[in-house]
């Protein structure tokens, strides 16, 4: 279980937004070149954000995307599952069916566990907080 650079890539996108913003939009290619992301790739990613309110654009010369909501309200399993679709260990915990021996299997019980743990992590970071994670980042590699 791997999460794909579209997860990855569109949280830094949404990260930089928020820490560039500053009630402005801000452009694709400024975006992509601060974290170094193809540009056309990022297009790929802002769509599904916009579609579900997370983002909306501003079209014009000083036009780009910015935060359709506050980023403590944005979590981070909403973004992921957005992009990646639901974050499984293994198939059987999604859907039981695809496998005769669920029901005997003790494995599955703990791939369960570890789909809630994740879930649980993802349900409780917020864009707020990452962004506070990242400035942390940022002060300490400007004191080094």
């Amino acid at each position: 279980m791997r999460l794909t650079t579209r997860g990855q890539y569109a949280t830094r996108a949404l990260i930089d937004i928020a820490l560039h913003g500053d009630d402005t939009p801000v452009s694709l290619r400024d975006i992509a070149q601060r974290q170094q992301i193809s540009q056309q790739y990022l297009e790929h990613l802002i769509a599904p954000l916009m579609a579900a309110g997370i983002m909306t654009s501003t079209r014009g010369p000083k036009g780009g995307v910015s935060l359709a909501r506050a980023p403590e309200d944005v979590r981070l399993d909403e973004v992921i599952e957005l992009l990646e679709g639901s974050v499984l260990p293994v198939r059987c915990v999604g859907n039981p069916d695809v496998c005769q021996r669920s029901h005997l299997c003790a494995t599955r019980e703990v791939w369960d566990e570890l789909k809630k743990a994740i879930d649980g992590v993802l349900s409780s970071v917020t864009l707020r907080d990452l962004v506070e994670r990242q400035k942390s980042k940022d002060h300490a590699s400007e004191a080094t």
